[in-house]
């Protein structure tokens, strides 16, 4: 883990209670986007230095989201509510390192 995923995820963890809410879980989904995109790490580092940017602020956007869907949100919609919150790319932009990518393996070669 590079030094600013270190940084968002403590500022994260910062702002999550110490109960598993919906706020919490949040923050665990924003760690599971930045684990996928790790370049996601420095826009999230710096929204969440701003107090209308808080993990309570998306919580309250998905809560509206959910309210007005029957009281449910599936994890495409969460995902793409935390995505639209903090600027982030959508889930198909490969955000890894140039390097990380020459070394995957494209199995449809084999076929």
């Amino acid at each position: 883990m590079d030094e600013m995923m270190e940084k968002a995820f403590a500022m994260i963890e910062a702002q999550q209670p110490k109960i598993r809410n919906k706020v919490w879980m949040i923050g665990e989904q924003l760690k599971d986007i930045i684990r996928m995109q790790p370049r996601c790490a420095e826009l999230v580092a710096k929204d969440l230095e701003i107090k209308k940017m808080s993990l309570g602020e998306c919580e309250k956007k998905m809560d509206a989201f959910a309210k007005a869907n029957h009281g449910c949100v599936i994890p495409v919609e969460s995902d793409r509510i935390i995505r639209e919150f903090y600027g982030l790319p959508p889930i198909d932009e490969d955000q890894r390192p140039e390097e990380e990518r020459d070394n995957l393996v494209d199995m449809t070669q084999y076929f």
